[in-house]
């Protein structure tokens, strides 16, 4: 992808355009706010490594969300919003662009969709009633269908990759059966169209 923008306003335009397309072709509404802060987190975790935290030695370190949880019930209200943030963030976007290496670890995909939600959820609630309460709420309300939405964007970026790529949304779709991953392939000519596929 990185082949594909040069920039960071680049990238966001470049997600901004993909994130809208699937949404729409997905019938995911989307509120302004809740548009560019999605578009902001993808840019964000796709041009660094901000996906990771670091240990004590700057390495980075996979950073469990049930500990995330549980070092955000002890933090004062301030930095309880940023831990939940962090942890509704990182869940939406691992559950979205990395479900398949997911359902292979000991907690699935429905976990990240739980405990993303209901970090999103908690934050809408601590925060100061402002825009971004609204922004909240429906990351919360949607995180579901957002998953889907990402999961189409991370599979057309891996088509569009090469062969390789292609093969991993295939795979993923032949054990899956998910139309969308179907979609993407036969959008991107790989496999042949059967019949009309949902829009």
């Amino acid at each position: 992808m990185s082949g594909l923008v040069t920039s960071s306003s680049s990238l966001k335009e470049f997600f901004r355009e993909l994130l809208l397309e699937v949404a729409a072709r997905q019938r995911v509404a989307l509120g302004e706010s809740t548009e560019f802060y999605l578009v902001n987190l993808l840019a964000e975790f796709a041009a660094t490594d901000k996906l990771f935290s670091r240990d004590a030695e700057g390495r980075r370190d996979h950073e469990p969300l049930a500990e995330l949880y549980h070092r955000s019930l002890q933090q004062e209200r301030e930095e309880r919003i940023r831990t939940l943030r962090r942890l509704g963030d990182v869940s939406l976007y691992k559950v979205g662009f990395f479900s398949g290496a997911l359902q292979q670890g000991m907690v699935g995909p429905d976990y990240y969709i739980q405990m993303g939600g209901a970090a999103y959820g908690q934050v809408a609630e601590l925060v100061p009633a402002s825009g971004f309460t609204g922004v909240y709420r429906e990351l919360c309300d949607k995180f579901r269908s957002l998953v889907e939405v990402l999961e189409e964007i991370s599979a057309r970026g891996l088509v569009s990759a090469g062969p390789a790529g292609a093969l991993r949304v295939y795979e993923s779709w032949v054990r899956t059966g998910n139309d969308k991953l179907e979609r993407v392939l036969v959008d991107a000519g790989w496999i042949p169209r059967k019949g009309p596929l949902a829009n």
